[in-house]
C-alpha cells in the first residue's frame, strides 16, 4: 500500500474543505459564492474519499458523492436562476420573507 499518496490527497481534501468553510463564512451574503463553496467543499471531500478508495479499495463511496455533487450542483443553479429573474440580483439582502 502507498500510505504515502493517501495521506497527501486525504491531507489536501481536509484543506480544502476547511479553506471553502472559511471562505463560506466570509463570503456569506452572495449567494453565488455561497454555492460556489459548497461546490469547492464537494470537490475536497472528493478527494478525501478518492484517497481513502486508493488505500482500503472502497470504491461506493466516491460514486455516491459524485453523483450528490451533480445533484446539488443542478438544484443550486436553479434557484439561483429563479433568484436573479425573480429579484434582479444575487444578494441575500435583497430577498425578504415579506415578499411573495
Amino acid at each position: 500500500m502507498n500510505f504515502g499518496f493517501f495521506f497527501g490527497v486525504f491531507s489536501f481534501g481536509v484543506l480544502t474543505v476547511v479553506i471553502s468553510m472559511f471562505v463560506f463564512v466570509v463570503q456569506r451574503f452572495h449567494y453565488l459564492m455561497s454555492l460556489l463553496c459548497l461546490e469547492f467543499m464537494v470537490l475536497g471531500l472528493f478527494l478525501c474519499s478518492l484517497g481513502v478508495y486508493f488505500c482500503f479499495e472502497e470504491g461506493f463511496l466516491v460514486f455516491f458523492l459524485l453523483s450528490f455533487g451533480a445533484c446539488e450542483a443542478a438544484l443550486g443553479l436553479g434557484l439561483l436562476v429563479s433568484l436573479v429573474r425573480s429579484h434582479g440580483s444575487d444578494f441575500f439582502c435583497v430577498v425578504s420573507m415579506y415578499e411573495c
